[in-house]
């Protein structure tokens, strides 16, 4: 089933496109090139334009929306990855206005087939030349088709492993518990002793915590590996 550009992208074609009812002498490098409508010209195709020539608003959509169909075409198979509406709206205003040529040999499309989605806005960016010096006209076009890309919900790139935030055996309840514990009871056990013999029972009970904590932080941390 063949697929159709969405609303959102026939509107951005059509703002960037210009409308012109009258038939009309198109770029200055192409002279006697009648244009007509968006963009149409007899290059994509019937109708032929001729000097003159005028249609209506309908006529005008009607025509794009024929131009258009050969380009959704290239996108659908030249593209390998999958796409969302806004996502194929974009790349068919792209294609529309470069050329399927261009399009073809592009890194944008090279790397969009191998999955890299999130290039795409970068490199819409690098096509703002014309006969080799920046246009402001399409730099503004590819910004608003960099926008249209990741409006909505784009597909992730690649897949990133969520990492389990570590925790600090020194920092859990537990060995809070057990050292505030041990603080404790040293001070209970030195309380109303005083002397030498203090100064050693606060050191034994203190090297007996420390070599608790020391197996007790082990545990935990063969826990969390």
């Amino acid at each position: 089933m063949a697929r159709h550009i969405n609303q959102t992208g026939l509107d951005l074609i059509k703002q960037w496109e210009g409308k012109y009812l009258n038939a009309y002498q198109g770029a200055a490098d192409r002279p006697g090139l009648l244009t007509i409508g968006y963009g149409h010209t007899d290059a994509a195709g019937p109708p032929v334009v001729k000097k003159g020539m005028r249609i209506t608003d309908k006529q005008a959509e009607d025509i794009l929306k024929a131009d258009l169909w050969k380009v959704e075409e290239s996108v659908s198979r030249m593209v390998k990855v999958p796409l969302n509406e806004n996502q194929f709206a974009t790349l068919v205003s792209f294609v529309f206005n470069v050329g399927e040529g261009a399009f073809g040999k592009s890194t944008l499309l090279k790397k969009l087939n191998k999955g890299d989605y999130t290039s795409v806005p970068a490199e819409l960016m690098k096509w703002t030349n014309a006969n080799g010096k920046r246009v402001q006209g399409l730099a503004n076009r590819r910004a608003a088709e960099a926008g249209l890309w990741v409006k909505g919900a784009p597909i992730a790139s690649q897949y990133v492993e969520p990492t389990v935030e570590k925790k600090n055996s020194l920092l859990t309840p537990e060995a809070i518990a057990t050292g505030t514990a041990a603080v404790s009871g040293v001070g209970s056990a030195v309380s109303g002793v005083t002397g030498p013999i203090a100064y050693a029972l606060a050191a034994v009970i203190v090297i007996g915590f420390a070599v608790a904590a020391f197996y007790f932080i082990r545990r935990m941390k063969e826990a969390e590996a």
